[in-house]
């Protein structure tokens, strides 16, 4: 029976283009997954689109001398048009400044404020007169309030790691104009999370999710508390509230409301404005969100609990792929430092097939993955071009010789019946690894299945023999099993073989049971074959990897100025110990701390470090032996008491823990 699956990929924010660091996480496994479940004959609706509010967009545009709209459709327009070149099937891709997400975000907040889940809140923020606005605080720059550094950002201190309100910073003005600030008293909305925690806990236990997703979404629930929704400025969507000129939503706020505008933007195109209903307000339903690591506490959390205070049948998340993200040759993708990808230099000497696939065999689905030149290359020729390919061209070429061109009357043996049962096998295990969110053993599997008809063809040397016919059929049912499994993936080259092996009809329509029933009728003409895929050459990766290097900008110096003279006495006043990782995790509500467990040998203490962007996946940190002042006093951080301090080296945004390796926890560090 058809099953109803309403799927979205995170909305990419319209403030610069897209690489292809981005499309690992949440777009291509959403894409694959779109696909695979419509070859299941299942109603699917696939949204995407552009999330198009946020102070970033509007400092971006004053700096680029456009207005805010202006801007935005810019990038909408860029990032669209990547998608289309990499095939991607969206059946819409919408965009947050069309009206019906107003009305549609604007009704959210009046259930809910109408529900008792708001309030009303005076606080002080940090103004500029010069400017005539209140300053997020990532355009806050001040006096650290901990160590006196006067270069301090908005919410972290870079020279001693500290973490605090930016309204905590001395001497704070615009890091865009340098304009000093003062604090000023403004009206905001909190929207009450406190009010669905248990809720929450109840839902989410119910969830069999990815063991790190659920672990880090009970932690936010556990810390829920009143979050502002709401903040001063004129780009974003207005609040629906008298004499509230100059306020708008928060953007995480309104942006995964997004998902359901973008239903409603869809079904006004398709002629009928009430289908988005049948997707959204069907209980039936299976919703799933792609998004990226980042975006856990926004899908897991906040939304189903605005969602739970509103009055709209609307459904919660039933699957939560979470993926990890992908750096570029040993760093993280990067524009601004050019250590990115040419898109357009890449897509006159690739396809985006390649690139899929690519991304597909090495998604980040447990922990952060990598793109390297010499392994794109090795990938397209070792898999594609010499199992995918190979089977590909040898079968179709050998029938072209030996079978006059056509689909042969076949005369299974025992070794051509168990051949066949095992590619059968493959596509059923193909088809759990799509449908549990498992690309990369989706990809392993399918070269499994190349490899199956490689080593099939070659043991049955249909070359010497005077009936060659039987092995060819066999190839080519084999063949049909390698297009459908690989049509979610690398879809261009899946219908291209499609055609070679006689059929006229569009792949991505058809139905996956029914092609795997069904065997290719015998006296099919087989057009004259072409190859899939073509060698990716020495040179032209070597020319990459020295494009790519040659455009990374030189390190500059950039060294903090050094502190004031210590005598010797002040130093050995500092008693440093070795100390073990036994625990660590995320706390709630904090982007930068991290909470660490340390055996020091004699004692195990509770240490909160400042190190959390640094380290995405910091599980990789148990078992480190780190260099940690044991005699600090302890202080009071996010509510948590902190009992010591982590030390490590920074140097520009790069950040690294101190690790030793033999010396037991407890050792003294001179």
């Amino acid at each position: 029976m058809s099953e109803k699956i309403l799927i979205t990929s995170a909305l990419p924010y319209a403030n610069g283009p897209l690489h292809f660091g981005h499309l690992a996480g949440a777009y291509l496994p959403g894409d694959c997954y779109a696909r695979f479940q419509r070859l299941q004959g299942n109603d699917v609706l696939y949204l995407c689109g552009s999330d198009e509010y946020g102070v970033a967009i509007t400092i971006n545009a004053e700096a680029s001398g456009r207005t805010p709209r202006e801007h935005v459709d810019i990038y909408h327009a860029i990032n669209k048009a990547f998608f289309e070149k990499l095939e991607f099937s969206f059946d819409h891709y919408s965009r947050t400044t069309w009206q019906g997400h107003v009305e549609t975000a604007q009704q959210y907040f009046k259930d809910l404020l109408a529900n008792g889940h708001i309030e009303e809140k005076v606080t002080d923020q940090l103004y500029s007169e010069k400017d005539g606005k209140f300053l997020a605080d990532r355009y806050v720059i001040g006096t650290c309030p901990k160590c006196g550094f006067t270069e301090a950002r908005g919410d972290e201190c870079q020279r001693c790691g500290a973490s605090y309100e930016a309204t905590d910073l001395k001497n704070p003005h615009s890091k865009v104009s340098g304009a000093p600030l003062i604090l000023k008293p403004t009206k905001h909305w909190f929207l009450r999370f406190d009010h669905f925690k248990d809720k929450l806990n109840d839902w989410i236990e119910q969830k069999e999710w990815k063991p790190n997703v659920v672990n880090f979404a009970k932690s936010y629930i556990d810390e829920l508390r009143p979050r502002a929704i709401t903040r001063d400025s004129t780009w974003g969507v207005p609040i629906p509230l008298p004499e509230t000129e100059g306020k708008v939503f928060y953007v995480w706020f309104d942006a995964p409301i997004g998902y359901i505008s973008a239903a409603r933007d869809w079904a006004e195109k398709t002629g009928d404005k009430e289908a988005w209903k049948k997707y959204w307000c069907d209980p039936k339903t299976k919703l799933v969100h792609f998004i990226g690591k980042d975006n856990i506490p926004f899908h897991a959390v906040f939304f189903p609990a605005m969602t739970m205070g509103q009055n709209a049948p609307y459904k919660l998340v039933d699957e939560l792929p979470a993926n990890e993200f992908l750096n570029l040759e040993g760093r993280q993708f990067s524009k601004s430092d050019n250590w990115t990808i040419d898109l357009e230099r890449f897509f006159i000497e690739f396809t985006a097939d390649q690139i899929r696939y690519f991304l597909a065999a090495n998604a980040p689905e447990t922990q952060d993955s990598e793109f390297t030149w010499k392994e794109f290359q090795q990938r397209c020729n070792a898999e594609l071009l010499g199992k995918f390919g190979n089977l590909a061209n040898r079968t179709l070429v050998f029938a072209q010789k030996h079978c006059n061109g056509k689909v042969p009357q076949v005369h299974l043996e025992t070794e051509d019946r168990q051949f066949l049962e095992k590619v059968k096998a493959l596509v059923e295990e193909i088809k759990i690894a799509y449908n549990t969110f498992h690309l990369r053993k989706a990809t392993q599997l399918i070269m499994e299945l190349a490899t199956l008809g490689n080593v099939y063809f070659d043991g049955k040397k249909p070359w010497k023999s005077a009936t060659p016919e039987t092995t060819v059929g066999a190839c080519l049912e084999c063949l049909k099993a390698l297009a459908l499994v690989a049509s979610p993936i690398i879809p261009a080259t899946a219908q291209k073989l499609w055609q070679m092996l006689g059929f006229d009809t569009q792949l991505a329509n058809q139905n996956w049971t029914q092609i795997m029933n069904e065997s290719i009728q015998p006296g099919v003409t087989l057009p004259t074959p072409e190859p899939l895929f073509k060698k990716v050459e020495d040179d032209l990766i070597a020319k990459e990897e020295a494009l790519l290097k040659e455009n990374l900008p030189k390190p500059q110096a950039n060294y903090l100025p050094l502190k004031e003279e210590i005598v010797i006495d002040q130093f050995g006043a500092v008693d440093l110990r070795v100390g073990e990782v036994l625990a660590v995790e995320p706390v709630p509500k904090s982007k930068k701390l991290l909470k660490f467990l340390i055996d020091l040998g004699f004692e195990k203490r509770t240490i909160l470090s400042g190190i959390a962007q640094h380290y995405p996946d910091p599980q990789i940190l148990l078992g480190k032996k780190v260099v940690v002042v044991a005699n600090l006093k302890p202080a009071k951080l996010m509510g948590i008491e902190s009992q010591g301090m982590i030390l490590s080296a920074l140097s520009g945004d790069q950040l690294e823990i101190l690790e030793l390796k033999s010396v037991k926890p407890g050792a003294e560090v001179r």
